[in-house]
């Protein structure tokens, strides 16, 4: 029997913990096999696979999307998908919500931001631990977003769950994950992402707990990398820093549980084994992870601050060239340079709302209020910038080089109107006062000309 022991697995089973393996480059077109000879050669469907292995095609496009969007992986598993699922019964996910979710009794319109929200006795695995702050767009239409906090405690054991309404992109802030997926493991750490493509079936566990982090749900077309136009060919996100797992694979017979989250319902089905037996696969539709102290920054070297957008890691386009469905930004460390500038982000209103999420150190704009693990929400054409601190140090401070240090900050920003969830209005820890941190700007024009 070949088994891929993992952490859940390991209790009952004798072996040593799989080490997760990877395979550099986003988008490649990737092979990878578990068992020698387990995937053909010079064709996808030959008529009796290696190993009585089954092939089946896991398509993340349409069949005729462009050639440079098309994304499909073929897959050599014990047994085809159809027998990984079976007759559905509804299971009640609380927390976990998904566009249209309008509140009537509830405002979005407003600057909002909140303390990490706690992690509590309780037990709960990736599915009962997600809690939804906001959702965007409609999870039918697949255009969105939502905007999850993630709290876990326990390893999803004989358990499995695939999201047919979205890929995610996971931001841990806390804690460590394994993500035993149909297409090999990845082993997820603060300071890195991953993202699991739609339709892609996975198990969660408890690697150094417990966890916390941010999950984006993307309803939409992928993550993709942006086009650096001007920059060139290198910096910001460079390809060969992103990890696709090589093959790995269960062949265990036990009572299994399959989740499956549809049209933003939660189902399940019940099956006699686990569904992770994938034994080879190739394609270029397949999980991934980055680490985010890899991430190139670029910026102003002589005067301005540039527009956030320069900060961008991932793009998930919609059908406006220029104008995203979600874009994934990333603040870090980096130097601070500009001349007789005001080197802090400014004062602005966007058409994009602009969700965002600390995952250590001190955010510039907000030296202060703005913690690990905590996040604000910036809604659409409602003014934000730094508060009065933040100004005023900015503003008066010897204009220096200077390193930026002890900072790791991001945002989900989408074309959309993000609505709070009640969770979020009533439950997460909001900090009230958040409005108030621009109450102390002063007016400093008197109608006399010169620098105040």
């Amino acid at each position: 029997m070949n088994e891929l022991l993992t952490a859940a697995t390991a209790k009952a089973q004798q072996g040593a913990t799989t080490r997760a393996s990877y395979m550099p480059g986003f988008g490649n077109d990737f092979e990878t096999e578990a068992l020698p000879g387990a995937l053909p050669q010079g064709q996808n469907s030959p008529q009796k696979c290696n190993y009585g292995l089954y092939a089946e095609q896991l398509s993340g496009t349409a069949f005729t999307a462009p050639r440079g969007q098309n994304e499909r992986t073929w897959c050599y598993r014990i047994r085809p998908s159809v027998k990984h699922t079976g007759r559905f019964t509804k299971r009640d996910v609380p927390y976990w919500k998904s566009a249209p979710n309008v509140d009537p009794d509830i405002i979005s319109l407003g600057q909002y931001r909140w303390d990490p929200v706690p992690i509590t006795d309780e037990a709960t695995t990736w599915i009962a631990g997600m809690r939804t702050m906001t959702t965007a767009g409609d999870v039918n239409t697949q255009v969105g977003m939502a905007a999850h906090i993630y709290l876990v405690t326990r390893s999803m054991e004989d358990e499995y769950f695939f999201s047919a309404d979205s890929e995610l992109l996971v931001v841990p802030q806390q804690g460590r994950l394994r993500f035993a997926t149909e297409l090999g493991v990845i082993d997820l750490a603060p300071q890195e992402i991953a993202i699991l493509p739609r339709g892609l079936v996975y198990r969660v566990e408890v690697l150094e707990g417990p966890a916390r982090g941010f999950v984006c749900e993307n309803y939409g077309q992928k993550f993709d990398l942006p086009g650096r136009g001007p920059i060139g060919a290198n910096c910001m996100a460079n390809p060969r820093d992103f990890k696709t797992p090589v093959a790995a694979f269960e062949d265990r017979e036990v009572p299994s549980r399959v989740v499956v989250k549809w049209c933003g319902a939660f189902h399940e089905t019940e099956i006699p084994h686990s569904p992770l037996d994938v034994v080879a696969w190739h394609g270029n539709y397949a999980p991934c992870k980055y680490d985010l102290t890899t991430y190139s920054p670029v910026g102003a070297i002589l005067f301005d601050h540039p527009d956030p957008s320069i900060f961008t890691v991932l793009t998930a386009p919609s059908g406006v060239p220029g104008t995203a469905n979600i874009d994934f930004v990333l603040f870090r460390e980096r130097w601070m340079v500009a001349e007789h500038s005001f080197r802090p982000p400014w004062y602005h209103k966007n058409i994009m709302s602009e969700l965002m999420g600390n995952i250590y150190g001190v955010y510039d704009a907000k030296p202060q209020g703005f913690v690990p693990g905590g996040m604000s929400l910036h809604n659409m054409m409602l003014p934000h910038g730094p508060d009065r601190d933040a100004f005023e140090g900015a503003s008066n401070g010897e204009l220096k080089p200077m390193k930026l240090d002890n900072t790791m900050s991001f945002m989900f920003e989408t074309r959309f109107p993000q609505h709070l969830t009640a969770f979020a209005a009533n439950e997460a820890p909001l900090q009230d006062n958040y409005i108030e941190c621009w109450d102390s700007l002063e007016k400093k024009f008197d109608g006399t000309p010169g620098e105040k």
